[in-house]
């Protein structure tokens, strides 16, 4: 009995037909997703990348009216101040 069941357990080291049909299939399976999952991470960084560039324009045209709104403020800002100056003190 205890023969029987020694050569029981040595028969699956030698694996069949229908076993190594099975790995592979679940290996494509396997395979299939990964590249489902890679395709789908590929998608979404160049969603990110896009979104990306775009604040970096919409930064670059905050910087530009920041400045611009700077530069008018100092203007407006000397102008009062020569109004005032020019005025004749009571």
């Amino acid at each position: 009995m205890c023969y029987g069941h020694q050569r029981q357990s040595l028969s699956p080291n030698r694996p069949s037909h229908n076993n190594n049909a099975l790995v592979v299939d679940t290996l494509r399976v396997r395979l299939a997703e990964t590249e489902a999952r890679l395709e789908q991470a590929r998608a979404r960084e160049a969603e990110l990348t896009r979104r990306l560039e775009e604040m970096k324009r919409f930064v670059s045209v905050m910087e530009i009216l920041e400045s611009y709104l700077k530069q008018r403020f100092h203007e407006q800002r000397e102008y009062v101040e020569r109004i005032f100056s020019s005025l004749p003190a009571k």
